[in-house]
């Protein structure tokens, strides 16, 4: 028996079309399952992460909704359910940042990152979660980040979110494990994406952060791939309200 073959699964993950997201789908999809792929700007045809899933010998679907907007994120949802497509997997991976000093962060960059990284991903859970549990059965993967842990610098939207995707994991795992539905969490560290291009531009920053990882280097995407088979599969089943960090290293220093 193969605990962490997903034939048959059907998985959705948001925030699909590039960096973890897209990491994270190729990963499923080589374990066996189908790709619900959702971003803003994803492709409707000829995405790469179409082409990953579809290299793998799955099928791929793929649906844009803006998570900044919580209207878009139930027309997804209605899409999603008028297509006849029954989910057995969501990843919360949908995310967004903004860098800048508490007292500059504007009340529209607060309420656009939370928007995104907390509130909607529980609408989407919320919805997607009570299917599950009527099945008896399901796998709930958020994306949480060492600032769930931590405070960081600069970002106090996106580490309140952080720390509340945290408490939502082990909140919805309290009231859901009984019903056969599984609610983790995995918390990378510092990945090398588009959100922390940034840091790796800052010479200061980059060479600070490098000489915290035991591991010596930046994660990649792909780095995530284990964590997010694990927790999709069988192998989890007796694992409930966790964070698995992913970070080299970093919080252990």
């Amino acid at each position: 028996m193969n605990l962490f073959d997903l034939t048959g699964k059907i998985a959705v993950v948001t925030g699909g079309r590039r960096g973890i997201g897209l990491a994270i789908a190729d990963a499923l999809a080589a374990a066996g399952a189908d790709i619900i792929g959702v971003s803003a700007s994803l492709e409707a045809f000829g995405s790469e992460v179409e082409a990953r899933v579809r290299g793998h010998g799955q099928r791929f679907h793929a649906y844009r909704a803006d998570f900044a907007d919580r209207k878009a994120v139930v027309r997804f949802l209605g899409d999603l359910a008028g297509d006849g497509h029954q989910p057995d997997i969501l990843v919360n991976n949908a995310g967004t940042i903004r860098r800048m000093p508490a007292v500059h962060h504007g009340d529209d960059d607060w309420d656009e990152v939370i928007a995104v990284n907390l509130s909607s991903q529980f609408v989407l859970t919320r919805e997607l979660g009570r299917q599950l549990i009527d099945r008896g059965s399901g796998k709930i993967i958020f994306i949480a980040s060492l600032l769930s842990f931590q405070g960081g610098i600069t970002v106090p939207g996106y580490t309140a979110a952080k720390s509340g995707i945290l408490g939502l994991t082990r909140a919805l795992s309290n009231e859901w494990a009984a019903h056969g539905v599984n609610v983790n969490a995995i918390a990378p560290g510092y990945i090398a994406t588009d959100n922390t291009a940034a840091l790796r531009a800052d010479p200061g920053r980059n060479q600070a952060i490098l000489q915290r990882i035991p591991a010596g280097r930046w994660g990649e995407p792909a780095d995530l791939a284990g964590a997010a088979v694990f927790l999709a599969s069988r192998a989890s089943d007796y694992v409930n309200g966790s964070v698995i960090t992913v970070d080299g290293g970093w919080l252990g220093r």
